[in-house]
């Protein structure tokens, strides 16, 4: 086991210029299985899914992630982007919820987006939704200012608070915060 000291010692040797391989600890973090569970509101749909294993991504549970995040609307599903589910598997770890996360909106087309805007001043023009870099969440029996907070910590992208609605949006975009 490394203590503290010795752990800062081998991370700024990797730092520095390469010159140590990946430390064990940062090997074994990276190995270790990544299992997600959510459920879509809007659909009813509930999955388990093991998408990352032996340091990498596995192909067929991301699809079904994907098609679970589809725009429900126009019953579109688009690939999203990868490091959103990594930031989702970090923001289930820091918080440990006993329930699946809910999934309020993923992808959304061209079309559901207008529609939304048009009916919402809180839904912008060019979201990232449209790119599959966004999720809007919440975590039954986690306050959604509690959310929020784990999400800022992680410095990850944009994370937009909306109290009134009930829910937390995360992307993969600049680090950036708002309020709704």
């Amino acid at each position: 086991m490394l203590d503290r000291r010795r752990f800062l010692q081998q991370a700024a040797l990797v730092g520095t210029a390469g010159l140590v391989g990946i430390s064990p600890l940062a090997n074994a973090a990276s190995q270790e299985e990544k299992t997600l569970r959510l459920y879509n509101i809007h659909t009813g749909e509930s999955l388990k899914a093991t998408f990352w294993a032996d340091g990498g991504f596995i192909d067929s549970e991301v699809q079904d992630i994907d098609l679970l995040m589809r725009d429900h609307r126009a019953n579109q599903a688009l690939a999203m982007q990868r490091d959103l589910y990594l930031n989702l598997y970090r923001l289930q770890q820091a918080l440990n919820p006993n329930q699946p996360i809910q999934i309020i909106s993923g992808y959304r087309s061209p079309q559901t987006n207008q529609m939304l805007r048009a009916a919402s001043n809180g839904v912008a023009k060019h979201s990232l939704h449209m790119e599959g870099r966004a999720l809007d969440i919440r975590f039954p029996g986690i306050s959604c200012r509690d959310l929020q907070k784990a999400a800022l910590q992680m410095r990850k992208g944009g994370v937009g608070y909306y109290p009134q609605s009930g829910f937390v949006h995360i992307d993969t975009g600049r680090v950036r915060q708002w309020t709704a």
